[in-house]
């Protein structure tokens, strides 16, 4: 019996258990210090009530003869597929519900999309990038290429007609830089895709921070049907982070290798996922209903502010950042030339306030911090006068 081998060339550890690791040690030898956590990008705010009375329903359901639901369908019930289809609609984008696929998040998805693919594909992502995109490839053995994002070009890649890839990851709004796409540089990535025959794996699972005029689906933009396939999460844009639940789109007429990728990707997921729990689809149709999608604009108007509020700070500072607008991250520059481990130490040390190291997400995120909105907001202005009186 042989293991993958490709797990040896994973970095020893995931970056949030690192971060994890120091911050328990921290605590462990400083009981008195109160530590604010800015770094992981988990929720705070509870479940919108309307949420919470569906999945109440879905579950009562399921107690009764009549109404008990055995395997769901593969790809989702018709009623939380039509509701996300007609999301898509209120926003000007047309995404048919026999091309949505129900999951139990954007980060499997993300992992697992990569079964339908040859292990010869060269993949390319942007960096920094998302851990999950790197590490899911090298543990299939494919070879990955970097498009650099840095300050020179507010770090949002454009595609090198130089370089040729065959998968590419793109995640806008950007997890952890918080950059977003305008229209004109999708539509560079996705001509770029349709030119080589490629395909772009799109991560929209920010999409519903997006504020100004950007594109908040890929399909928004001409040519995309042929070449992308979209991923989105209800774990920030309503706090399903616990309750897992997410979808991917892919347009019936993409096809690749003489395959129909619909297809390819329904007959995988047959063979290894057996669906999402009715309960949990009730809870996400809900989301998309009228009163669902007033209660958790409330909840991301929240953490807006709580980003609204930690840029502030950095502007009076002085500090250069992305994010903060368009997107619950906020990604700094690391003060006075420091590196990312180094400030994390030091907010840690001094302030008792934890975030993300850039060095984690690649080597363009070295010098480079990211904080999250996600906290609440007591803790989060406290976090921030913490930093201020520390840095200033």
């Amino acid at each position: 019996m042989k293991i993958n081998k490709n797990f040896d060339n994973l970095v020893p550890n995931y970056l949030f258990a690192d971060v994890a690791r120091k911050t328990a040690e921290y605590a462990a030898a400083n009981p008195d210090k109160k530590i604010i956590r800015l770094g992981i990008g988990d929720v705070t705010l509870p479940l919108a009530p309307v949420v919470v009375e569906a999945m109440k329903k879905g579950a009562e359901e399921l107690g009764h003869k009549e109404t008990f639901k055995g395997y769901p369908e593969y790809e989702g019930y018709d009623f939380i597929r039509e509701a996300i289809s007609g999301y898509y609609k209120s926003f000007g984008v047309n995404v048919s519900a026999d091309e949505i696929f129900v999951s139990d998040g954007a980060k499997s998805d993300c992992g697992n999309i990569g079964d339908i693919f040859s292990q010869d594909n060269t993949v390319l992502v942007t960096d920094p990038v998302y851990p999950v995109y790197v590490d899911s490839n090298i543990m299939a053995g494919r070879k990955i290429i970097y498009a650099a994002c840095n300050e020179e070009n507010g770090f949002t890649a454009m595609p090198d007609e130089d370089v040729k890839a065959d998968i590419i990851y793109l995640c806008s709004p950007n997890n952890p830089t918080g950059a977003a796409f305008t229209y004109d540089q999708l539509k560079a990535w996705v001509d770029y895709a349709n030119k080589n025959d490629a395909v772009i794996l799109y991560d929209a699972a920010y999409e519903a921070f997006i504020t100004d005029d950007l594109p908040r689906s890929i399909y928004a933009v001409e040519g995309a049907r042929t070449c992308a396939i979209e991923l989105c999460s209800l774990s920030k844009t309503a706090g399903f982070t616990g309750t897992r639940c997410g979808y991917t789109i892919i347009p019936k007429e993409l096809e690749r290798d003489g395959h129909n990728l619909y297809a390819t990707w329904y007959r995988r997921q047959a063979t290894k996922f057996n669906g999402v729990s009715y309960p949990v689809q009730c809870a996400a149709a809900a989301v998309f209903s009228e009163e669902g999608q007033r209660q958790i604009r409330d909840n991301i108007a929240y953490y807006q502010e709580n980003a609204r509020i930690i840029a502030s700070a950095l502007d009076e500072l002085g500090i250069y950042y992305t994010g903060g607008k368009n997107s619950p991250y906020i990604w700094l520059k690391c003060p006075n030339g420091m590196g990312s481990w180094e400030f994390f130490d030091l907010l840690l040390k001094k302030a008792n306030v934890v975030g993300t190291p850039g060095e984690g997400f690649g080597e363009n995120g070295a010098g480079y911090f990211r904080l999250t909105s996600f906290g609440d907001r007591e803790n989060t202005v406290e976090a921030v006068e913490r930093i201020k009186k520390l840095l200033s």
